[in-house]
């Protein structure tokens, strides 16, 4: 900023702006509030279902998003407005003080025409009028003068400046609509793009051979910017996606300069965490040069990058910075078809990921190695569930589904410690994830929105891909499934006790499912749990037709204890059980995971708790004495399950049950009849539709 512009400035223009900004703001602010607790809080309770449920609800909470979105951009863009303004207003004041103090010494200052200034007498003392004595000055009044115009200018520039970038890139993080990117001040923006470039720089310029004490200041401002919109852009378009690639590898090679792996072993997990958190907040940004950063990523994923201590995919680089964050759903869906397209390539498991010497590229943790680039990625789709429900249905370029449940080979990432395999483990929280809309489901507080059709899709793909790989049904995704299952309750319930097979949910597959999940008794534990929430909503709400609700419960009873007698016999075949119902252990059922997705209630929760952990503790007993394939013992063993679910529904129907019209639902005798035969139908229709007949 020139000294005329400074000297002159009228911020009438201004004002009227910040009048203006501060009048959309004040009416964002009345149509988010309306949006939020009127249109927005009306689509949550609404008992919509069909296309309402899923579309109509689904545009009504993005707008009210946008709404909140615009609210908080058009706050900033005032703020910062009015920060500016404020701060010019006391330069120009400052300036004409100035001015009229080297007035005062017969000083002024006027403007070059290269846009700076110079410094001279303001009244040569020989051209003075005649008995008018002219004010001394010293040559270090001058200085000084120069210097305090040169300081209030300097000051206004950076002022100008920094409030033009801060305001472009706040509008840069939307391509279209607002970011929702907030601030309180300019200088707070400001701070957070000037930090970006200064870790960016650094990275850039030192690598793995910054000493230990920038490692850790370098690490304290990423944790303190690491939710910062502006900073997280910033950070990733000025390091770039190579050198953020390449400064990993460097990093987790144990035989750095300083020695980083080693003197920061203890701080590399959480460094590791904040960078991801940095990188996963920048996708979201819809800035050109970050839309740039993320194909150029998917690009390098397929290249080899070589430290000092060995080689490693872009992919298994990046994957291990994925595990925390919140990636964009668009670039997790390209990162992902490209990841899977490389490795039916690379035709696994030729390879295995396994370069020798193999480096440690994950510090999450102190057993994964971090090699394998699918645990990285499917943690990612777990924390991104709409990006993760994409992924689980895209068929083109290739069935991604079919090759992270069925087709991939799997190799041990942890030697040194025995447990699940880490990459099939993440994938079935993604699988949940993708299925039901929610990362996890026993989080505090969790909320779990309505089935879309591409939920349903997905439930429906995952079933029948799991279904065909038969008892090579991983062991890590049992009691995801069995979480999916109870997450999608009303439909498999309604599956599992169709008189009829056919059903959109595929009997057969549901049957097969439902014996892998049961090989486990702690899965099993949670489907039958699960099922026993979605046969009680079923038995609340309907109230149509009372009887159905009764025989559907009897049906599924039946459907699944028939699961769990094929996958436990000793008798049956092979050999199917694994260790766990071979041990004597109480049953714990998962309080609260019922509730959330089932209308049956907090009272229906507990009742189902009560039922589920006493038919679990009888059939844990009749399978440690003895393991029969006299199906008449078995079915014994159910009665106590049965009568309970005969209790719950007498007593939300007795009126109905006592109604003469209504024969056969008498509360001793009849309610009881009437479930017992059809968990017989139910046993029937599972052997059937298992080929056991």
């Amino acid at each position: 900023m020139n000294l005329d512009t400074l000297r002159n400035a009228e911020f009438g223009q201004l004002n009227q702006a910040i009048t203006a900004w501060n009048g959309v703001v004040t009416k964002l602010k009345a149509l988010e509030t309306a949006a939020r607790d009127d249109l927005k809080a009306k689509a949550d309770k609404a008992n919509w279902a069909g296309v309402n449920a899923t579309v109509t609800r689904g545009f009504v909470t993005k707008t009210a998003g946008e709404f909140a979105d615009a609210h908080a951009q058009a706050k900033t863009i005032h703020d910062i407005l009015k920060d500016t303004r404020d701060e010019l207003q006391g330069y120009k004041e400052e300036l004409d003080q100035v001015l009229a103090r080297g007035l005062k010494k017969n000083l002024t200052v006027t403007s070059t025409g290269d846009g700076g200034f110079t410094v001279t007498m303001n009244i040569h003392p020989d051209r003075a009028a005649k008995g008018h004595a002219v004010p001394d000055h010293s040559q270090q009044d001058m200085e000084h003068l120069r210097d305090d115009v040169a300081r209030i200018l300097g000051r206004a520039t950076d002022s100008d400046d920094s409030a033009a970038r801060v305001l472009r890139a706040v509008v840069d993080q939307a391509e279209y609509g607002f970011s929702g990117a907030e601030y309180k001040d300019r200088d707070t923006a400001a701070d957070a793009l000037k930090k970006a470039e200064e870790a960016a720089k650094l990275i850039a310029e030192k690598g793995d051979e910054m000493s230990p004490e920038e490692f850790q200041r370098l690490n304290s401002t990423l944790a303190l910017y690491k939710n910062d919109p502006l900073f997280q852009e910033k950070f990733a378009t000025t390091l770039g996606p190579r050198r953020t690639l390449e400064f990993w590898s460097d990093l987790s090679s144990p035989d750095s300069p300083n020695e980083l792996s080693r003197t920061q072993l203890n701080q590399l997990g959480e460094f590791q965490k904040n960078l991801g958190l940095v990188l996963g907040g920048a996708t979201q940004s819809d800035s050109p040069a970050m839309r740039s950063w993320e194909n150029d990523m998917v690009k390098l994923g397929s290249e080899r990058f070589t430290s000092r201590h060995g080689d490693a995919y872009g992919f298994q680089i990046m994957s291990n910075l994925m595990r925390t964050g919140d990636y964009d759903d668009r670039f997790l869906n390209k990162y992902g078809n490209e990841l899977v397209a490389m490795e039916k390539k690379m035709r696994l498991p030729d390879r295995y990921y396994l370069m020798e010497p193999v480096p440690k590229m994950n510090f999450i943790g102190d057993a994964e190695f971090g090699r394998d680039p699918m645990t990285g990625f499917m943690t990612a789709l777990s924390n991104s569930p709409g990006a993760a429900t994409e992924f689980f249905n895209a068929t083109k370029p290739q069935d991604n589904a079919q090759w992270v449940l069925a087709d991939r080979p799997s190799f041990d990432d942890s030697p040194l410690k025995d447990g699940p395999n880490e990459a099939l483990d993440a994938t079935g929280r993604a699988l949940f994830a993708a299925v039901s809309g929610v990362s996890d489901p026993k989080a505090p507080g969790v909320e779990f929105p309505p089935h879309s059709p591409e939920h349903r899709e997905a439930m429906k793909r995952t079933l029948g891909i799991l279904a065909g790989t038969g008892n090579d049904f991983p062991a890590e995704f049992r009691d995801d499934m069995a979480l999916a299952m109870g997450n999608h309750g009303d439909w498999v319930h309604k599956a599992m006790s169709a008189p009829l097979v056919e059903h959109e949910l595929n009997s057969g597959e549901l049957m097969e499912v439902s014996k892998q999940i049961a090989r486990n008794k702690n899965a099993y534990t949670e489907l039958v749990g699960q099922m026993h929430g979605a046969i009680t909503a079923d038995i609340y709400t309907e109230k149509a037709h009372p009887e159905d609700s009764l025989d559907r419960a009897g049906r599924t009873v039946g459907f699944l204890e028939e699961a769990r007698y094929q996958a436990t016999n000793d008798e049956k075949g092979e050999k199917l059980t694994d260790a766990s119902w071979e041990k004597v252990g109480r049953y714990h059922i998962f309080g609260g995971l019922v509730t959330p997705w089932h209308p049956a209630g907090d009272a229906a929760q507990r009742v189902v708790d009560a039922v589920t952990s006493k038919m679990l503790e009888d059939e844990q007993a009749r399978i440690n004495a003895q393991a029969t394939s006299d199906h008449t013992k078995t079915y014994q063993n159910r009665r106590q399950e049965l009568q309970s679910l005969a209790d719950i529904w007498y007593t939300q129907n007795e009126k109905w049950a006592e109604d003469p019209t209504h024969e056969g639902y008498s509360k001793g005798h009849g309610t009881y009849a009437q479930i017992e035969a059809a968990a017989n139908d139910g046993n029937k229709k599972a052997e059937g539709v298992s080929g056991n007949q």
